[in-house]
């Protein structure tokens, strides 16, 4: 069983930045783990925002999310990040972690992200 932990959300202001963290409780990030970050804001369907593969680095980005949102890991601390920029009211939602291995998506309980404006 794998289970991603989020941390880092809170309320930030506008403009502000935020660095959210993905961990993998009781154990690590492994091979060709897929991990991803996603969100969901109140009313909308979850989107997904950016993946990584563990053991390359190797990312992708929705496009509607390129250019504020970063994603990477580090091997060494065993975590993988979102680093968001710029960030506007419409950013306030659950971001959510999820890891593919195996062709099994574990999911964590999100993370909240509340954007004043």
């Amino acid at each position: 069983q794998v289970q991603p932990v989020e941390s880092g959300g809170g309320l930030v202001q506008a403009g502000g930045s935020l660095t959210l963290s993905c961990s993998v409780s009781g154990g690590t990030f492994v091979g060709d783990d897929m991990v991803a970050w996603y969100r969901q804001a109140p009313g909308k369907e979850r989107e997904v925002i950016a993946t990584i593969t563990w053991d390359d680095g190797s990312r992708h980005y929705t496009d509607s999310m390129r250019g504020r949102f970063t994603i990477y890991r580090n091997y060494h601390e065993n975590r993988a990040f979102l680093h968001m920029n710029g960030l506007k009211f419409e950013d306030t939602a659950i971001y959510y972690c999820s890891v593919k291995r195996d062709s099994v998506v574990y999911w964590g309980q999100g993370t909240q992200v509340t954007v004043s404006s």
